[in-house]
């Protein structure tokens, strides 16, 4: 077991694999570009049961672990089976299995938690899930007793899996975000966006949630000048900021979020004045701006920057 820990550490010091393998996994189940889920309590039965088999198949897609003759991967020549429950400690463990090291995966996206560890499914320490008959019933499945909890070794125990921004968002927020689109017609994906940006300000807001509100291939010219998101909140005075160099420039001298790759940060501003003393400022179209107070009132905010010329993102 420690030489498997060790060849997993090596290949992922920090555990940022895993959770990128996690949270794709999720998103990947959710669909949310053609269903426009955002809940895991939304997915159908067979799709939760699903879960484990993608993640399985996604952390050797990401690793490049063998596939084992028994089990799920064959990792520094040791068989390893793999097991993902949304629910801790309830991993289902085959009759197979049992005398065999499992690679114990939990991932919770409502507590925004992710654990992986190692556990050897020793049949003594399981209580008996289903039936198993005299004759050995390969259906029945076994699963860790409670007071053997602790015979998890734990590679990463309770880190932050990342936001699932729609589940953490307060609900009146949520509710009218989702309310704009009902109301739209034409553009209900626009109407959801645009809205996104409205009502959740100076916070990270990576693609898949524009993705899932918009609900179309091309989700990103729902964000884009040129009629997106950018257009119709500049006349409130709302900059979106995305991850070019210069945005991100941009919003660190504004002291917002950076937007990684991928993500954005919305923010309203106005121009800087006498009122606002030494408070931080950003230059852009000649001037200097800084973020508005809520009794402020909109200002039509600047072009931000473009990295590339003629870019519409």
């Amino acid at each position: 077991m420690v030489t498997i820990r060790e060849h997993i550490l090596k290949l992922d010091p920090k555990g940022e694999r895993f959770a990128k393998v996690l949270r794709a996994t999720i998103d990947q189940l959710l669909d949310g570009e053609h269903t426009g889920r955002f809940d895991w309590n939304e997915l159908h039965k067979t799709e939760k049961t699903h879960a484990g088999t993608l993640i399985e198949i996604n952390l050797l897609h990401e690793f490049g672990f063998s596939s084992g003759h028994d089990m799920d991967y064959l990792i520094e020549g040791i068989e390893v089976d793999c097991k993902f429950s949304q629910r801790n400690y309830q991993w289902m463990i085959p009759p197979e299995a049992l005398g065999e090291i499992c690679l114990v995966v939990w991932a919770d996206d409502h507590k925004g938690k992710w654990s992986v560890g190692l556990l050897r499914a020793d049949r003594e320490k399981l209580t008996t899930s289903g039936k198993i008959t005299k004759k050995g019933n390969r259906d029945g499945k076994f699963r860790l007793t409670k007071e053997h909890h602790s015979l998890v070794h734990w590679i990463w125990e309770d880190e932050a899996l990342e936001e699932n921004l729609l589940l953490h968002i307060e609900p009146d927020s949520l509710q009218f975000i989702l309310e704009a689109g009902s109301a739209s017609r034409r553009s209900p994906g626009q109407a959801k966006v645009s809205e996104l940006f409205r009502r959740v300000q100076q916070r990270r807001i990576n693609r898949t949630v524009v993705r899932t509100l918009a609900q179309q291939k091309d989700y990103m010219k729902r964000v884009r000048y040129n009629g997106g998101a950018r257009t119709a909140l500049r006349k409130e005075g709302i900059l979106i900021f995305g991850d070019y160099p210069n945005h991100q420039a941009a919003a660190a001298q504004l002291e917002l979020p950076v937007p990684r790759k991928g993500e954005f940060v919305s923010a309203r501003v106005v121009e800087a004045g006498p009122k606002h003393g030494d408070r931080v400022r950003t230059r852009m179209d000649g001037r200097y701006w800084v973020i508005a107070d809520s009794d402020e009132e909109s200002q039509e905010a600047p072009i931000l920057p473009e990295t590339k010329k003629n870019s519409s993102e």
